[in-house]
């Protein structure tokens, strides 16, 4: 009987290997702009890649139809639809018959297509995208004009290096001393990118894609004196560095590339970069300086040092490519000292109008945030600091609109007010968040779920498919806003009459919070207290204790600004 059975067994497995048909079903891999985006059924049947036609369309935005008894599936998205049919290699897209490279299958209740009709034109411009099917997996890109190709380090000066067509403009605006801003109108980027370059002239940079616009975030390092950002040739180019940095071209003969410093060990932070993917150029060291040549090279746009708001628009190289272009120093580079001398600051008292916040017996999250954001806007006015409440009174402001007061403001810094809550009873004491996609713990991240929770009062409806195709923003300040939330821990410790708890060493977190989505400044969420705790709703319940609270948290910004330079 032993026998038999290896013997049945021998020639079911010979069976399989010789029947494509039966080939066991895989997942194909969905990689949207360089990232992984989930996977979808897949089969290799007779050496041509099949996927499931309802989810596969459904990853891309379309809508499916299923129709069992005539074997059909109609795939539609505006100015696109196709009638796929079992087991036809025919299908109608646009009322115009098309052929495929093998038939339309039904396996195990599912409508499988060859994966090309995924990569027809006529689909890929419908859902405004490049799309390419290889190694398993469908590659999704952009309809770009505009991509990010290289980083170049020298020890004058860091270049960003863009590929662009003749046709992208752009304006550059400078609005607070931390960063440069370059918006392109009507550009499309290749890849949404976020690098945190950690040198000495360039912190961090981000490309993101906007509705009509894609827009450039540079923040400065500690010794960018100077930059600039312009045509060199064929390509876009982003400057900064020292002042007449870049030495003449025969002082470079002969010089060998500089590398740039190591990054500083940032053992407090640690866990702010631990299971981030890496973007496309993440290595410092995987491109070097090039030494200078002889070509001359476009003067580079300057903005004047007295006007750093001000949008200059770029003129459109006219000239054929050169090839290796030079960028040469700027007669007048600008400097990086702001001619605006008083910080502003946005206060954004959380919750409001029909959304209460966290509620216990019969006391309202709202109406205490609101308490605190009026009077640390009053302590800040009188300490000589520009300030914006985004609401004075009961009002509903949805999430996504604080972060634009921040942004039309001008924001220097983005203080939201908050009061913490929690199913366990004995959870208390003061909090200050910043953000970041990974939370510090799973407490931090319950947290900011209740705050996000916010999201279901406002009128927006979020598509899910724009979600998927588009990288989640990363908050390039999260430097500075660690750095801010430790200066306003430390001063509600120091400050005497508030009576609630601050852990030294675990008060200053991170987590996900919406609100701080896309402010452009450090931002901070503070959680004063649990208004579930019974010691600090008792506390917080007293106006005197919420004025200490707010003078302590008005403190703390006004340490890290003296220490930033912006008060003597």
């Amino acid at each position: 009987m032993k026998r038999f059975w290896q013997i049945f067994l021998s020639g079911l497995l010979a069976l399989i290997a010789s029947c494509p048909a039966l080939a066991a079903q895989d997942e194909a891999g969905f990689i949207v702009s360089g990232k992984k985006a989930g996977t979808v059924p897949f089969e290799q049947i007779g050496g041509v890649p099949y996927v499931d036609a309802q989810k596969t369309a459904r990853k891309f935005g379309a809508s499916v139809e299923l129709f069992a008894k005539s074997k059909q599936a109609k795939v539609s998205t505006k100015g696109f639809y196709a009638i796929l049919t079992a087991p036809l290699q025919e299908i109608v897209v646009n009322a115009q018959t098309k052929t495929l490279s093998a038939p339309v299958l039904v396996r195990g209740g599912k409508i499988m297509t060859p994966a090309e009709f995924f990569t027809l034109p006529a689909f890929t411009q419908a859902v405004d995208k490049l799309v390419e099917f290889k190694d398993g997996a469908f590659y999704v890109e952009r309809r770009y004009n505009l991509s990010y190709e290289e980083k170049k380090f020298g020890g004058k000066d860091n270049l960003l290096v863009f590929s662009a067509r003749k046709n992208v403009t752009f304006t550059t605006e400078q609005p607070n001393k931390h960063t440069v801003i370059v918006t392109f109108p009507n550009a499309v980027v290749k890849r949404d990118l976020h690098e945190r370059l950690r040198t000495s002239y360039i912190a961090s940079a981000d490309i993101r894609q906007n509705p009509g616009e894609a827009v450039l975030k540079v923040i400065l390092g500690k010794d960018a004196h100077v930059w600039s950002f312009d045509w060199a040739g064929d390509k876009l180019v982003f400057r900064a560095g020292l002042k007449n940095a870049l030495p003449a071209p025969e002082e470079t003969a002969g010089t060998e590339p500089v590398k740039p410093a190591p990054a500083p060990a940032k053992a407090a932070h640690k866990s702010l970069v631990e299971g981030e993917e890496p973007s496309v150029l993440s290595d410092p060291e995987a491109l070097s300086y090039e030494p200078v040549m002889k070509a001359a090279a476009p003067k580079a746009a300057v903005l004047s040092p007295a006007k750093p708001e001000h949008k200059q628009a770029s003129a459109i190289s006219k000239t054929a490519p050169k090839p290796a272009p030079v960028l040469k120093s700027e007669p007048n580079p600008v400097s990086m000292r702001e001619a605006r001398k008083k910080m502003r600051v946005v206060v954004d008292p959380g919750h409001g109008g029909k959304d209460p916040g966290a509620i216990r017996n019969r006391m309202r999250e709202k109406d205490w945030n609101l308490s605190v954001g009026k009077e640390l806007a009053r302590l800040l006015q009188k300490g000589g600091f520009e300030v914006k409440l985004t609401r004075d009174n009961d009002t509903f402001i949805a999430l996504s609109e604080r972060s634009k007061i921040a942004n039309n403001f001008k924001a220097d810094l983005f203080v939201s007010v908050h009061t913490n809550a929690s199913k366990n009873r004995n959870a208390n004491g003061f909090q200050v968040y910043f953000r970041s996609e990974k939370a510090t713990d799973k407490e931090s991240a319950e947290t900011a779920a209740f705050e996000n929770e916010a999201m279901q009062y406002e009128e927006v409806h979020y598509n899910f498919v724009d979600a998927l195709l588009q990288s989640l923003a990363k908050n390039e300040y999260i430097n500075e806003s660690s750095k801010l939330a430790g200066y306003v821990r430390n001063a509600v410790y120091k400050q005497p009459g508030i009576g609630i708890a601050v852990n030294q060493n675990s008060s200053v977190r991170q987590a996900n919070f919406y609100v701080l989505k896309g402010v452009n400044s450090p931002a901070v969420l503070v959680e004063m207290g649990y208004i579930s705790s019974n010691k600090d709703r008792a506390r917080l319940s007293n106006s005197a204790v919420r004025n200490k609270m707010a003078l302590g948290i008005y403190n703390g910004i006004y340490n890290y600004a003296k220490k930033e330079g912006w008060i003597n």
